[in-house]
């Protein structure tokens, strides 16, 4: 059987451009709109979409809009609550939720992410991010962001504390013989009594071993701490190139970091972002572009290149002069530093920067017919950027139909996606195998020797 590419749905409210909510055929209210939210995940499902993934952020943003309402970003469900509803009225699409390190604790996320796991027959994954941003951290009483050294530090710990949670039971652990009156076998229960830097969990965790042993660890980051993290932890990482030679470049730096943990590099897959706009014909898919784009205010723009940035402010800049020189703050990281090169390699104003990047926030953009898309999904596939794609719609739920019915057929015809689900679990669409319990497997190393 030849390889398949995979594909995750990032489907935020009202689409992926930045003004997407303000788009005719937008459901503006979706972001609190169950119903919208089910049908999205449904036509995903139907695509045989791996996953549906959604971003989160521990702060309302409502900066640019208009009366301080309306952005899909303004506010927004919970992921993990969402999910939880949505595995009621799907059957094999994954749920990829995110959560933060830097304001979550391991215990009550580790029951959060085995609790939709449980729900969800085995469909769960966890995005696993550090925050920034002065605004969130006033809202969990911090007068400033952690630095990107403390993140990543609490970070390493969360994740293998998370790990130890996960690991409490062993998979046969509960016995629940009603004839002896034995419910578990307590030799199969390990508390993780862990102690570190940042925490201090005794465990053991109130839930039993998660369906697929952990949920899918997915990341984002593409720092030098971050691509760490992912080589040690991540299975799935979603990131933001331009350029196949970049995205291969980027392919080659992360498989290449995972020998050292002692992982191969089918135990991780890569997936870009990449934002599609498709039409019948070209000039049909440039028109949606250029409708969407001419809906964009200036002062959401530059909220949006603020957010991108860890909070620089360009406003005192002119929009239609030169992009400045800026100079790299504390809270600098990799997207602001992808925004000022693509501004200088492209000689973009910050206006035109705006427009570039609020199509798919840094991300990939295609623009063309079912065929040039799938002819450039096909190239990166098939040439070591990329193991598949998360395609994030500039318009739901209209973008979302138009690469079910349009893009995905031409991506089966060429034998490059499947045509069914291959298994129940997220875990078995990817293609990852399923952990086993470390202390299950220390014990069969210890009567192996």
């Amino acid at each position: 059987m030849s390889k398949k590419l995979r594909l995750g749905a990032f489907l935020p409210g009202a689409g992926q451009h930045v003004a997407a909510w303000r788009h005719p055929d937008a459901n503006a209210s979706g972001p609190l709109n169950f119903e919208h939210y089910k049908r999205l995940a449904q036509t995903a499902e139907r695509g045989l979409f791996d996953a549906f993934f959604l971003a989160d952020g521990l702060a309302a943003n409502f900066g640019g809009l208009l009366g301080g309402g309306g952005s899909a970003k303004a506010t927004d469900f919970e992921p993990v609550t969402l999910f939880s509803a949505l595995s009621q009225v799907t059957t094999h699409i994954g749920f990829i939720a995110t959560a933060s390190t830097t304001y979550e604790e391991p215990y009550s996320l580790a029951r959060k992410y085995a609790s939709l796991d449980y729900l969800s027959a085995g469909r769960a994954g966890w995005n696993v991010v550090t925050t920034i941003g002065d605004e969130t951290a006033r809202n969990f009483g911090r007068d400033k962001q952690l630095t990107p050294v403390e993140r990543y530090d609490r970070a390493e710990e969360f994740v293998d504390t998370v790990k130890a949670l996960w690991d409490s039971w062993e998979d046969d652990a509960f016995i629940r013989d009603k004839a002896s009156g034995q419910y578990f076998d307590p030799a199969k229960v390990h508390p993780p009594q862990h102690k570190g830097q940042h925490f201090s969990v005794a465990g053991a965790l109130n839930v039993a071993r998660p369906p697929q042993g952990y949920p899918v660890i997915v990341q984002a980051g593409q720092s030098e701490p971050g691509l760490e993290l992912a080589a040690r932890t991540a299975e799935v990482v979603f990131t933001a190139q331009q350029s196949l030679e970049d995205a291969q470049a980027f392919y080659r730096n992360l498989k290449g970091r995972l020998a050292k943990y002692g992982r191969s590099a089918d135990e991780l897959r890569i997936m870009p972002g990449v934002s599609v706009y498709v039409g019948k014909t070209e000039a049909e898919a440039q028109a949606k572009l250029q409708q969407l784009n001419d809906l964009i205010r200036p002062e959401e723009g530059l909220t949006l290149l603020a957010g991108l940035s860890g909070g620089i402010d360009l406003s005192t800049y002119p929009l239609d002069g030169p992009f400045p020189d800026l100079p790299k703050t504390e809270g600098w990281v990799s997207r602001a530093q992808m925004m000022v090169d693509i501004a200088h390699k492209h000689s973009f104003s910050i206006r035109q920067l705006y427009q570039w990047v609020a199509t798919a926030r840094g991300h990939w953009t295609i623009v063309g017919t079912p065929t040039q898309i799938a002819d450039q999904l096909q190239l990166w596939f098939e040439n070591g950027a990329a193991d598949g794609f998360n395609v994030l719609p500039p318009v739901l739920p209209a973008s979302l139909d138009d690469f079910v019915d349009l893009v995905i057929p031409e991506l089966q015809r060429r034998g490059l996606f499947r045509t069914e689900y291959e298994g129940k679990t997220l875990r078995e669409n990817l293609a990852l195998a399923r952990p086993e319990n470390q202390h299950a497997a220390r014990r069969g190393e210890r009567k192996a020797a």
